[in-house]
């Protein structure tokens, strides 16, 4: 589906608070609402009689950061989301188990191709290098112009606590499948609960660390690899001794 003008402007914006429009002479706060009228038009347009429906969840998308915008993460409800999508309750359960979720859709849609990607890893090669390998081919999927909005507008959206507090689940998640995929190499198992386990925790956190430059690095900012790249080669690089090593023996 073709995303609306609202979401490909509000993922431009950084979390100083400047937009791209701000560069032509906008204000941010006026330019979001610009936006916000402009989708608004796009969505009545898309929903015309003869014009093919967009997805139920593609409308919760849009519909959620709309309202977040508008009235911030505390002050909307699933039911108001639900209202603005032309949607149930039931519906909105059918794709989401919560409304924090809606903050991490692009995020989890990235870090799906994290366990194909370390499958995908040459067994013979180092598993310090294949991970940092795995880790770039999940940052390739994050352009300039692919920045989660909720990593650029939790300032308005008021999403601080919200995002600290579910960012742990996914972040743990993404640690066990690192941690798994390296205890499974030959040799790992003795360090797979020491060693593997600091590594996998390390690289992890140094990746969210250059998710979060990256995205406060406003429309400059470039690809995501880069800031990756320079983030977990040096923790890959001091855990290789340790972890090759074992491997090699």
């Amino acid at each position: 589906m073709r995303r609306s003008l609202f979401t490909k402007a509000v993922r431009f914006r950084g979390n100083t608070g400047e937009a791209c429009c701000g560069i032509i002479g906008l204000s941010p706060k006026k330019d979001v609402l610009s936006l916000i009228v402009e989708h608004r038009r796009a969505v009545s347009d898309s929903r015309a009689p003869g014009r093919p429906q967009a997805s139920s969840r593609a409308m919760l998308e849009e519909a959620a950061a709309e309202l977040f915008l508008e009235q911030t993460y505390a002050g909307t409800t699933i039911g108001d989301i639900a209202r603005r999508a032309g949607v149930s309750r039931n519906t909105f359960f059918n794709y989401f188990s919560a409304k924090s979720d809606l903050l991490w859709v692009d995020v989890d849609a990235g870090l799906d191709v994290l366990p194909a990607s370390l499958a995908d890893c040459d067994r013979a090669a180092p598993v310090t290098e294949s991970v940092r390998q795995a880790l770039l081919r999940v940052a390739a999927g994050f352009g300039p112009g692919r920045v989660p909005w909720a990593l650029t507008q939790y300032e308005l959206m008021a999403t601080s606590s919200e995002l600290e507090a579910s960012a742990l689940a996914r972040f743990l998640v993404q640690v066990g499948l690192v941690h798994e995929f390296v205890g499974a190499r030959p040799g790992q198992a003795a360090l797979a609960d020491l060693a593997g386990r600091a590594f996998s925790s390390a690289v992890v956190a140094a990746a969210v660390a250059a998710a979060r430059e990256w995205a406060a690095a406003g429309v400059g900012r470039g690809e995501l690899a880069g800031y990756v790249d320079v983030a977990i080669s040096p923790v890959c690089a001091g855990f290789h001794p340790v972890l090759d090593r074992v491997q090699d023996s």
